[in-house]
């Protein structure tokens, strides 16, 4: 856009002044309809409750729709799963907005690459489909800490999702942002959002009165000028209900089909009924089952929602991979932490492919369409690379030297109060605690989540919610004692969000005593983590290796790179990394046996792949062209 300059003339000044009176006088006799932009005549009212219907603009809408979440997909594959969304009989996507990705700095926000949240809603509109928003600020969504960023909890009196002033000042800065970026987005402005979700089954936590109303303020305040909507499923329905917002439900059995028309009527009228989401399957936890929904199941309900009078929108239509340490975890009587596989037994598989789900459903949605569906697109190519032999390795006692002075600290400090990352604290990854003891004992503290001991560099066990004691055998001196603590993925729904700090929380005690004088590395494994060990850092692989260590190989890819799945058998718990990219965690517990690796992400020739493992290597890693996710459970 050009930038005019005007020169501080007084002719051209008086003449610029007479210029905007005779523009004022002129357009006041104006027909102001004439001059709105012709694609947006059409787009007034936009999607209205009605009645029992929904209406966009003066024709009765029902909204079929299906959950894909960007930060989910490779960007490259965006397309491919919208066109199949489309292909479908679908005509809404609906996403959510990770605020713990957006903002993973304290006021430094990022929307490029594959969390280019705008890019993303734009290509929806450019294939033909309109969009609910689900913008938090908590979004529950099998994601760390419901989306929400860990650097919140360095206030040791946060009270998240509530009108506490910390939390709300941080919602305000994140809104301010986030919100610019979508108000375009609009389709009163021209872009495909019909509708925008208040924060995410708020009636299932309900903590403070004052916050769902703030939370739609600050929507509101901020330029979202849409229909506004909640989501609970049947715990919260009762509370979750806002004055001025259409109630949806979340449910998965034909069972529940009674709250849409018993609760839903008695709580707000007679209003259009959704289901917001109707779940397609279900996530899986390490160390049970992988969980599915028989296809036929799923046809059969989604017909009685329509058969109900009600919209619909298939969570999830796509899952996609909690790629990286984004997983989240629930916690009642135990903690159980996400596989890294968000395949969710969808619509489609985590790498994209068609299900059987997908040509019912296909079949059933297109039955309502005036014209013939487009066709689905191919599938991605799959392929089995060579298996891949590590060349080099790098005990994580030798990577010590490379990392820099350790904090030093009398007291243990748990991940989100670490001074680093410009005093964001630590988000995700592992942190090593190092003290010096000179006697053996009885090893007790609160270690979230996994805390694998060791005297010097030899593993003596674990402490976890679990085990929250180990006996420390002779020692001979003074001897090095190391405790290396995971972040499994903090709860993300559930009223225990508040504490989910991470690392060793509080003292650290030995036969009663605590512990004093600590030596703290922040292990996050980010992109530039890697960079400080070069080629010249690491040693050919040893015959015994030793643990913790990282192991260095090149998987050889052809000119035309495809998707792929590795399988570490052999080989126990940890996490890959291609290219500088974090595939995410295996651990040989189960369900999950493979990780996805997408062809987008590989290069033609030679390609970097790094595994961290805790314990155990295997001989190779090996590709494969289906994957493995573990016995199957059918959903009860």
């Amino acid at each position: 856009m050009s930038t005019w300059a005007i020169r501080r003339q007084p002719g051209r000044r008086l003449g610029l002044l007479a210029l905007v009176v005779l523009s004022f006088l002129v357009l006041r006799r104006l027909d102001w309809h004439n001059l709105i932009p012709p694609w947006l005549r059409h787009r007034q009212l936009g999607l209205q409750a009605k009645g029992q219907n929904f209406m966009l603009e003066s024709s009765t809408f029902w909204i079929f729709g299906g959950s894909v979440h960007y930060f989910r997909v490779p960007r490259q594959y965006w397309r491919d799963r919208l066109l199949k969304l489309k292909a479908c009989g679908l005509n809404t996507l609906t996403t959510y907005v990770p605020w713990n990705l957006h903002e993973p700095e304290r006021g430094k926000f990022d929307f490029s690459g594959n969390l280019d949240l705008e890019a993303f809603i734009w290509m929806a509109a450019e294939l033909g489909l309109w969009v609910i928003l689900r913008p938090g600020p908590y979004i529950c969504s099998e994601i760390d800490l419901g989306g929400l960023p860990s650097w919140l909890l360095q206030d040791p009196d946060m009270k998240l999702r509530t009108t506490y002033k910390g939390f709300t000042e941080a919602v305000d800065l994140y809104f301010d942002h986030l919100i610019a970026r979508v108000v375009p987005l609009q389709y009163k402005l021209g872009g495909p959002i019909i509708a925008v979700q208040v924060e995410n089954e708020y009636g299932s936590y309900n903590k403070d009165p004052a916050y769902m109303p703030y939370i739609k303020k600050a929507l509101e305040d901020r330029g979202i000028v849409e229909l506004l909507l909640t989501s609970d499923n049947k715990d919260g329905l009762s509370k979750g209900v806002v004055q001025g917002v259409l109630a949806t439900i979340n449910l998965q059995s034909q069972h529940e089909l009674h709250l849409l028309t018993t609760f839903l009527l008695n709580a707000q009228g007679i209003q259009p009924k959704m289901v917001m989401e109707y779940w397609t399957g279900w996530f899986d936890s390490w160390g049970g089952p992988h969980n599915i929904l028989d296809s036929s199941e799923v046809l059969k309900t989604v017909s009685a929602i329509i058969d109900a009078g009600s919209s619909v929108n298939l969570y999830m239509f796509h899952g996609g991979t909690n790629f990286g340490f984004i997983n989240g975890a629930m916690h009642f009587n135990e903690y159980k932490s996400d596989v890294t596989s968000y395949d969710y037994d969808a619509v489609l598989t985590e790498a994209g492919d068609y299900t059987a789900k997908y040509f019912k459903l296909r079949d059933f949605f297109g039955s309502f369409s005036g014209a013939p569906l487009p066709s689905p697109p191919d599938l991605l190519p799959k392929t089995a690379y060579e298996p891949l032999m590590p060349a080099f390795y790098l005990s994580l006692w030798d990577a010590l030297k490379y990392m820099g002075k350790p904090i030093k600290s009398e007291n243990p400090v748990n991940m989100e109060n670490l001074p680093v990352n410009d005093g964001n604290g630590q988000s995700f990854g592992y942190t090593l605690y190092e003290t010096t003891i000179a006697s053996s004992g009885i090893l007790s503290g609160l270690v979230r989540d996994r805390g694998q001991v060791f005297l010097n560099t030899v593993s003596i066990g674990y402490l976890d919610y679990n085990k929250k004691k180990i006996d420390i055998p002779l020692v001979q001196g003074y001897t090095v004692l190391r405790i290396l603590v995971e972040n499994r993925g903090r709860v993300n729904y559930g009223e225990n969000i508040n504490d989910q700090r991470k690392g060793l929380i509080g003292d650290l005690y030995l036969d009663g005593s605590p512990l004093k004088n600590f030596r703290i590395y922040s292990l996050d494994m980010k992109k530039s983590f890697f960079q400080r060990f070069t080629i010249n850092k690491w040693s050919t692989v040893p015959e015994v290796p030793t643990f913790p260590a990282f192991f260095l190989g090149g998987l050889s890819v052809g000119p035309s790179p495809s998707d792929t799945f590795l399988k570490l058998e052999g080989w126990e718990k940890g996490v890959v990394f291609i290219n500088g990219l974090n595939l995410g965690r295996y651990w040989n517990i189960g369900p999950q046996e493979t990780l996805y690796l997408p062809g987008a992400w590989l290069d033609p020739g030679i390609n970097q792949v790094i595994v961290f493992e805790e314990k155990m290597a295997g001989p190779v890693i090996q590709s494969m062209e289906t994957p493995h996710l573990g016995r199957n459970q059918y959903i009860n």
